[in-house]
Parts: structure tokens; C-alpha cells; sequence
């Protein structure tokens, strides 16, 4: 438990594309750039997908450019298909994500097609980005469990990541999208998925609905599996998926990880900051027990 561990941090677009009050351009750039001061190196900073299916994502492109100037970090960004990979490559995409579902019921409600269908959605998506030297990272949602479908077979997550590492993603981030797994199911699914990935290729991205995040993420952990997507402030959920909250909150992953003496190279009054500017904008404080916690704490300080 002792190597490192990679966060790849989801707050400026999983967290974003949920919220209600609408982020300028600017601010989401002025985000982007305090979580990286923070420490955190490799930001997803949004997706080029249907401004009318997800209008928080809007001028992602625009985001994209206006962090280009900034040093040491790889930002990814999300694509549906060749037009959103064509618009993600035109503004300078160097690492894209493409995206499936591990039941039936949330593909439909997703993006309107089958599992089977959105995979041949993605497969030239795969196929340019390979040419043109693109990193591309797979995510699957509903590993543990469907707001449709109900309970996932950990077989279902595993033939379906298998087939996004033979397309040729490089990293397969497994969604717990809404929150309903506990450890014991989360390690069962990662031994089924890691029976044909190796760990060190896989991510964990727990959403946090039941309280449940950091304990499946230390089962994670046990597996073997170091990657782990999470969201500062905790913010965020899934438009797709009723009664969703945010992801596990980045300061929550950082406080676990070094009380266990695993380095994260984050900074943690950095990204109290950063998180307490983006608090601001949405006019609501963080859902992250430890932004909460670390406030009230300097609060007391101060008075």
C-alpha cells in the first residue's frame, strides 16, 4: 500500500456538467489552473459533447485552449464520437476519453443506443486517435450497479473493459455512477476485470451516494489497482442517473491517502482554495467532509 498512487482529478468536468448554476469560461479555466497549482497533475477539463444534452459542457473547446499555457499537466477531455473527437483534436486534444455502460438500461438512457451500438460508435474514434498519436482513455459506467437494470454481473464489467483494451485504450476507470456499491462487490468486480487487465492499468471512479467511496477505493487499493478519479470539492453526479451525487471528493481521496503515508503530491491548502473559489461561483459550500471540516477549523481559527 506504501507506492504512489495516480488521481486523475474530474471536478472541472464530471463535477461541472451536473451543477445547476451555469461557469463562465473564465472561471472554469481560473479552476482548471488552481487545481494543477494544487498538485494535481492530470485534470479532465471537459467534453465535447451536445451543448443541448449537457449545457455545462458548452465551449469546452474554448477551456481546452486557454489552459494550453499551462506546464507539467495532461488534460483530458470527453468525446461521444468522430464529431466530438474531431472538435476535442481541433483544440488541441492530446488525451480524449471515450465512454460505455455496463447495463443495457443506462446506455438507453445515456446516449440512446445499445452497449453493442455505442462501442461501434467509438471504434473510429479509436481507430484515428491510434494514427494520430492520441492517448484515449475508456470509462464504463454502472459497474456496480444501474439506476435500470438494477445489480451488474461483475462478468458484464469485465467483457466489456476487455473489449476497450483491445480497441487500445490505455486505461480502462471503472463507475460506480451512482454510489450503491460496498467493497466486498467492488473487489469482486476489479479481480473479474483484472483477470484480463493488469491493475495498474485500471481506475476506480466512486461516486459517493451512500457513503461508500473511500472504503470501496481501500478494497480498490487491495487489489492493486493505484488509479483513482475523484472530484474536489465532492461535486457533481450524473445527469442520467436519478438521486446521484458527486464524485468521491479529492480532498477526502488526499486525506486518506497520506494518514496512510501513500504520497500524493497535492497540497492540500491549495486545493481548499480551489475549491472554495468554485464554491463560491455555485454559490453552495463543498459536500467534502474534509473541505468542510478544514473551513470550519480555520473559521475557528480566525474568529
Amino acid at each position: 500500500m506504501s507506492d504512489q498512487v495516480r488521481i486523475i482529478e474530474m471536478g472541472p468536468r464530471d463535477g461541472l456538467q451536473n451543477e445547476k448554476t451555469p461557469v463562465s469560461v473564465e472561471a472554469r479555466i481560473a479552476f482548471v489552473e488552481a487545481l494543477v497549482a494544487a498538485g494535481l497533475h492530470t485534470v479532465e477539463v471537459g467534453a465535447f459533447v451536445s451543448p443541448k444534452a449537457i449545457p455545462q459542457m458548452a465551449s469546452s473547446d474554448a477551456v481546452l485552449r486557454g489552459v494550453a499555457h499551462v506546464k507539467d499537466a495532461e488534460f483530458h477531455v470527453l468525446v461521444p464520437n468522430e464529431k466530438g473527437y474531431d472538435a476535442a483534436r481541433a483544440a488541441g486534444a492530446k488525451v480524449v476519453s471515450v465512454f460505455a455502460a455496463a447495463s443495457e438500461g443506462f446506455s438507453r438512457a445515456n446516449i440512446n443506443c445499445t452497449i453493442a451500438e455505442s462501442i461501434e460508435r467509438f471504434k473510429p474514434v479509436l481507430a484515428r486517435a491510434k494514427a494520430d498519436g492520441v492517448k484515449v482513455r475508456g470509462y464504463i459506467s454502472c459497474v456496480l450497479g444501474c439506476p435500470f437494470d438494477g445489480e451488474i454481473k461483475p462478468k458484464a464489467v469485465a467483457d466489456l473493459a476487455k473489449t476497450l483494451w483491445e480497441l487500445g485504450c490505455y486505461e480502462i476507470s471503472l463507475g460506480d455512477t451512482i454510489g450503491v456499491g460496498t467493497p466486498v462487490k467492488a473487489k469482486e468486480m476489479l479481480r473479474a476485470v483484472a483477470a484480463s487487465i493488469p491493475p495498474a492499468r485500471l481506475a476506480m471512479h466512486f461516486h459517493d451516494t451512500y457513503g461508500q467511496a473511500l472504503a470501496n477505493l481501500y478494497a480498490g487499493m487491495e487489489e492493486g489497482v493505484r488509479g483513482i478519479d475523484s472530484a474536489a470539492g465532492g461535486l457533481g453526479g450524473c445527469p442520467y442517473a436519478p438521486g446521484a451525487t458527486g464524485n468521491v471528493a479529492t480532498e477526502d481521496v488526499v486525506y486518506m491517502l497520506e494518514g496512510m503515508g501513500i504520497r500524493t503530491g497535492v497540497d492540500m491548502d491549495k486545493l481548499l482554495v480551489a475549491t472554495n473559489e468554485m464554491s463560491v461561483v455555485l454559490g453552495k459550500p463543498p459536500v467534502s467532509r474534509v473541505a468542510s471540516a478544514l473551513n470550519a477549523k480555520k473559521k475557528r481559527a480566525a474568529s
